[in-house]
């Protein structure tokens, strides 16, 4: 279709002309306008109706056919589909793309009223707000917040719906916000309508709601009312106005959305960001948390630590990483945890959590429910397994591992209720029945009985009516459409008793039916009909009895999330050999044989480990040396040491003491943004300014290459500052690595700061030189920085290295002919000498490279110099 059709087209939906459109347009567009920025999912018999801009939408984001169906208010109407049965699919793509939809159902047969059938919205999916399986990944959380900005504060409120985790905060600017929004990496968030924050524009659905819902005072009211509180003290919230904004205006979203009582939200959690070691958006990016440079996750830190054995697990050890704790008694009861596991203990856990499905999960569902019969036959599951469990954490000796013991609650009237009234393996959904277990309930067993003794009635009928009428190949038989019958051939026609009543004719057979069959057709479909409604009502009431128990089996998934967490450590710990940290309140970071824990466990070589020590007396550690020789390794695998530890992890290193920090910063790599207008170099400034303004003399600092981006001179002008203001101001623990070796004496005249460099073998092999990297790390500067060595091993044609090479010569002659001996760094360079006229045909000769040469290339060489030979002879003084 052409872009001037499709605009056409999207045009066609106007209150003034409302009246003018079919009666089923008319329900469609009423249903329509209470969610117009949604898409709404329109049932119409087996599929899901999308009309208007919906269905241009749908059809581009689906990639689904968009087709017309009929007019209405004289014009067609723009149409595209998907089946009902196979819509969870579709929902999730929409999902993932950061679309949300409600979903418009029938709630009559049709036919039994004149007009359109009754519909209504029965459910609203929002990429922040769905918690089935289907939508979901199973081992990411799914975040939904709220913001409601000021001018000295921004309120932030937390919702992982999914869990019931509900949380606020109050942050004071936009960088602070950023740093926020990157740790919690939502999949939606909510402002409003007026707001003008600086939101992320990839990536995150946002949705924008009346700016009367985040007043604070009504917010307040709303939140008193929805946990039933006369004030909101308890939460430790009361006197963060914006916070509470943002939570009201966030209660009052997801209650429209799900239609449902928010009952597994059971409290408000108040948090403060300096409660954890902070790590900004581009530090969780180069420290490839997440998903390394390439985008893959299997070589991101979250890829060699997520062992878990059940999703929930796997969520909450991103959410460790996410906030990594400052709280060294919780870091240390973790550490003695995964101690205590290591004796083995650990691998017996792992292959029960195995058998442990996502009870986290299936309580919120249970909550709202939604609950599907296998999600009761899951958590049926994973209460048997819970008392093995028990026992082997009964037996371990740690104050975790003690806790974490009492926690994991066996429930066991739960477990058998569960065992007794569902089946072990129901069907998918309760539509069609056969999943309350037989025994649970005598009126279901009677009626069930009645339909189940239907097929011994019918054989028996189909032997005395065979002996009345004679007709061996007479059969009792049953459609949905007609009923149950009495068939038999035509020819036998003749042979059928008066009270057989010809119910329906087809080519070769007759079908009859009879008053005895007739009554009991009107039984038994009585039966099932009863019996479908009656399970349906006890499966209501199951899940209703079960929401009773939500803080019980929340506590059960919190705990069997963190044991499976630990489990998933010590497996780290005990396959990478890593070692426990220890915590003092002495500052300074002091790592002994450090390594990369990534670079190590995926790389074919051995990782050479190297020491670290940032103390009072080395708070700037100058870094020099080669491309390719580590000092970029080295960085990184020193704060991702200071991560692990904590998050209560071992640590790859022999040996590591780790003080007080609060915080973490990072300048690596290259990288432009081109959607927000930024170079390179704009980039590493901005990072740059971030770190000078927030670091303080608790926080990690890792530069790397600062003022490449620009000229020789700025770039080293400004290298020095930053290194200068680090140094002087901000007391820093910083890893500066640079390749201006003019930055090396800055370490003999500032105290706290020292040089360091990675060792480079070079050596002469045939003529050649060779280069092997060492990557270790050595005291004192870098003699040299090997960049022609690097350029050549990465292929860089000998002719170019050559080049390259004449040309250094001839920068480092001008250079020490124009400094002197003892030119300061910043001195005035002197007035600069002409240099020597070049000798074209000199040049020619030693840019030869023989080897490579074609014989076209080689005689057309030869004319070369033969040119440059004869143009000189001609040259007075030639």
């Amino acid at each position: 279709m052409s872009a001037s059709r499709t605009g056409e087209q999207r045009n066609e939906i106007s209150p003034d002309d409302f009246t003018q459109h079919t009666p089923m347009m008319r329900q469609y567009l009423g249903i329509k306008a209470d969610y117009p920025h949604m898409l709404l999912f329109y049932r119409m018999g087996d599929f899901y109706e999308l009309f208007f801009d919906d269905a241009h939408r749908a059809a581009e984001l689906l990639d689904i056919t968009l087709t017309a169906r009929g007019e209405s208010a004289g014009r067609s109407i723009p149409m595209a589909g998907v089946p009902y049965h196979a819509a969870e699919g579709y929902l999730a793509r929409l999902i993932a793309k950061g679309e949300s939809i409600a979903i418009c159902e029938q709630l009559e047969a049709p036919g039994a009223t004149k007009g359109p059938v009754k519909r209504e919205v029965v459910r609203v999916v929002t990429p922040g707000t769905v918690t089935d399986d289907a939508l979901l990944e199973a081992r990411r959380a799914n975040l939904i917040v709220a913001l409601a900005p000021a001018k000295r504060a921004i309120g932030i409120a937390v919702l992982e719906l999914a869990r019931g985790d509900f949380a606020v905060t109050e942050v004071a600017d936009d960088t602070a916000l950023a740093a926020e929004l990157a740790r919690l990496d939502p999949a939606e968030i909510v402002i409003g309508e007026q707001s003008t924050l600086d939101l992320p524009s990839d990536g995150v659905a946002i949705t924008r709601r009346p700016s009367w819902l985040f007043d604070a005072v009504s917010a307040r009211r709303r939140l008193e009312g929805f946990f039933e509180v006369a004030q909101l003290d308890a939460f430790g919230c009361a006197d963060l106005p914006r916070a509470i904004a943002a939570a009201g205006a966030l209660v009052d979203y997801v209650e429209a959305t799900q239609q449902a009582a928010l009952s597994h939200i059971k409290s408000l959690r108040t948090y403060a960001v300096t409660d954890t070691l902070v790590l900004d958006a581009s530090t969780r990016r180069n420290l490839e948390i997440e998903r390394s440079a390439s985008g893959d996750t299997r070589h991101s830190l979250v890829g060699l630590l997520d062992r878990c054995a059940t999703p929930m697990g796997a969520r909450a050890l991103r959410r460790w990483l996410a906030e990594p704790l400052r709280n060294f008694d919780i870091l240390r009861h973790r550490h003695l945890a995964i101690e205590t596991l290591l004796s083995g203990s650990h691998a017996g856990l792992s292959e029960r959590l195995k058998e442990v499905p996502d009870v986290e999960r299936i309580a919120t569902r249970i909550a709202l429910a939604s609950a599907r019969p296998r999600d009761l036959s899951g958590l049926s599951r994973a209460l048997v397994a819970l008392p093995a469990i028990r026992r082997t954490l009964a037996g371990l000796d740690a104050p975790l591992l003690a806790a974490l013991h009492e926690q994991i609650d066996p429930a066991e009237e739960v477990r058998a209720l569960l065992e007794r009234a569902v089946i072990d393996n129901p069907p998918v959904v309760i539509r069609d029945g056969g999943v309350i277990a037989p025994g649970y309930d005598d009126t279901l067993d009677e009626l069930r009985n009645l339909s189940a003794n239907a097929d011994g009635f019918l054989a028996e009928l189909e032997m005395r009516e065979r002996e009345r009428t004679g007709v061996e190949t007479l059969k009792v038989g049953y459609n949905r459409v007609h009923g149950y019958y009495i068939e038999m051939g035509r020819m036998h026609a003749e042979k059928a008793p008066i009270d057989y009543q010809r119910r329906q004719t087809l080519k070769a057979v007759e079908r009859y039916i009879t008053p005895e069959l007739k009554k009991f057709e009107d039984q038994v479909l009585s039966a099932r009909e009863r019996a479908l409604a009656r399970e349906k009502a006890l499966y209501n009431e199951l899940v209703e009895s079960l929401a009773a128990h939500l803080p019980r089996l929340q506590a059960i998934a919190a705990g069997l999330a963190s044991l499976d967490v630990l489990c998933a450590l010590t497996r780290c710990a005990l396959d990478c050999h890593w070692v426990a940290p220890t915590l003092t309140d002495t500052p300074g970071i002091q790592i002994t044989g450090g390594r990369h824990p990534v670079v190590e466990r995926f790389s074919d070589t051995p990782f050479v480990a190297n020491d670290t020590v940032l103390d009072d007396d080395c708070r700037l550690l100058l870094i020099t040396g080669p491309n390719m020789g580590g000092k970029s390794t080295y960085m990184r695998q020193t704060a991702l040491i200071v991560l692990l530890t904590h998050i209560g992890s071992f640590v790859p290193a022999d040996a590591a003491t780790i003080g007080p920090l609060d915080r973490i910063f990072t300048r690596i790599g290259a990288g432009d943004d081109l959607s927000a207008g930024q170079s390179t170099f704009m980039v590493e400034m901005s990072e740059t300014a971030q770190i000078l303004h927030h670091a303080t003399d608790r926080s990690l600092v890792l530069l790397d290459e600062i003022g490449r981006g620009t000229s020789t001179y700025d770039g080293l002008a400004l290298a020095r500052a930053v290194a200068e203001r680090l140094a002087r101001h901000n007391h820093s623990y910083t890893l500066f690595a640079t390749h201006y070796f003019e930055l090396t004496q800055l370490a003999e005249n500032w105290p706290a700061s020292r040089n360091a460099h990675f060792e480079v073998a070079d050596y002469n092999n045939g003529g050649e030189q060779k280069l092997v990297f060492l990557h270790a790390i050595r005291p004192g500067p870098a003699s040299r920085s090997f960049g022609l060595q690097v350029a050549a091993l990465a292929g860089v044609p000998r002719t170019v290295i050559r080049q390259a090479e004449k040309h250094l010569a001839e920068l480092e002659a001008q250079s020490r002919a124009e400094s002197g001996p003892q030119m300061g760094l910043f001195e005035p360079a002197p007035e600069v000498k002409k240099p020597a006229e070049p000798d074209p045909l000199h040049d020619a000769i030693t840019d030869l490279d023989c080897d490579d040469m074609t014989p076209r290339e080689a005689l057309d060489l030869l004319y070369r110099l033969k040119r440059i030979a004869s143009e000189r002879s001609d040259t007075p003084g030639g």
